[in-house]
């Protein structure tokens, strides 16, 4: 089967809830990551077959196929096409997942997968809320078979990740100290500039700015997200604004542009589970592409699982074997911020740096996604 390889992976630093990206508009913080992509490689702009960016909530500055308006606000050639994905957090994760399907298909030779988010002037949720003034209250009340299925019970992220954190026996003290750690390890990641090499600095922030200097003293103080719950504000993943973007490309491309491959997409899966707990996907969605590559946890160097809030990595890696140590070595979205539609190769970029880094051959990740839906990448690093 022909391969698809992974030639180069940028991001912007995430910019805190109103931080030094807030007024940077969606189309030029996409843009940012796709001038650099074209800029550090050898493939000539116009020869480019698609671009395929993931965004959530795409409403405002983000509405109409911003994939494409990132590409024309970067100054790039007319004639390369765009396209916008909405698999929720999995989105560009899904990018790269189209594109290698487009290059392995033999239909393309070069894609650029990545995504964009505003979250500070786009607030989360503002898709689902869009249509109330048309008498829509969110994109479920009203429809018959929705609630013959799942009734009137809650579809929120919180509410799901409440339910994780009570069906497998998470405290609130065990979630925050996973949560400590989280920003432990991404302080520690930045003091030896191991996030230098892939990110592209803008507006003068060279740097994620969401980590914070924090203790389980401090996490202690905060109120509960919901009465009767466990879930605070400490144990979720952080608005921020951020892009992101990968070059995938064919063997024949490899040869036409004299490029070199970091990594290919050794396997690639995506599986739905219960769309009121939601975020349990990534669960069945790892075993079965374990199973289907034949790899134990032990052969995965290093894993990526998405910290929409800590319940989530909690239970993912009880249920799959994978070990901590592992696991969001460099911290994860608890500290250095989840730009949703972004959030994909912005973790698949750590990922391969990170691999590289460490000479390891395997590395894995998986994000939970609305809807109940959870997408997993295996990537082999080449070299």
């Amino acid at each position: 089967m022909p391969e698809a390889y992974l030639v180069d992976a940028v991001r912007s630093p995430t910019g805190k809830r109103r931080g030094s990206l807030a007024d940077v508009h969606a189309a030029d913080l996409g843009a940012h990551v796709l001038k650099a992509i074209v800029e550090r490689n050898g493939v000539p702009a116009e020869e480019i077959d698609d671009v395929i960016f993931g965004c959530v909530d795409a409403v405002g500055p983000m509405a109409g196929n911003i994939a494409r308006s990132c590409w024309l606000a970067a100054g790039l050639p007319l004639s390369v096409p765009g396209v916008t994905v909405d698999r929720q957090c999995g989105s560009s994760q899904q990018a790269v997942h189209f594109a290698a399907q487009a290059v392995m298909s033999g239909v393309q030779d070069v894609v650029i997968a990545g995504g964009v988010q505003t979250m500070t002037r786009i607030p989360i949720g503002s898709a689902m809320t869009a249509a109330q003034p048309l008498g829509f209250p969110d994109p479920f009340s009203g429809s018959e078979g929705w609630t013959a299925r799942f009734g009137t019970e809650p579809v929120s992220q919180f509410h799901g990740a409440q339910l994780i954190a009570d069906r497998w026996g998470f405290d609130r003290q065990a979630m925050e100290r996973f949560a400590l750690t989280s920003h432990e390890r991404a302080r520690a990641a930045m003091a030896a500039g191991y996030f230098e090499r892939e990110i592209v600095p803008l507006n003068g922030l060279d740097h994620d700015e969401t980590t914070r200097e924090t203790s389980l003293e401090k996490m202690a103080e905060l109120d509960v997200l919901a009465e009767g719950g466990s879930l605070t504000a400490a144990v979720a993943s952080q608005t921020c604004d951020g892009s992101s973007a990968m070059l995938v490309v064919s063997e024949a491309a490899l040869k036409r542009y004299n490029l070199t491959p970091r990594a290919r997409i050794h396997h690639m899966e995506v599986m739905g589970d219960d769309p009121i707990a939601m975020l349990t996907a990534p669960i069945p969605a790892t075993l079965r592409a374990l199973k289907k590559t034949g790899l134990k946890p032990s052969d995965i160097t290093i894993a990526e699982c998405n910290e929409a809030f800590a319940s989530v990595p909690m239970a993912w890696m009880k249920d799959t074997g994978f070990d901590h140590e592992q696991v969001n070595v460099n911290g994860g979205a608890i500290a250095l911020g989840h730009p949703l539609g972004a959030t994909g190769t912005k973790l698949m970029t750590t990922l391969l740096h990170e691999l590289e880094r460490r000479k390891g051959r395997y590395g894995l990740q998986t994000m939970c996604e609305g809807g109940g839906v959870a997408n997993v990448t295996v990537l082999e690093r080449l070299g």
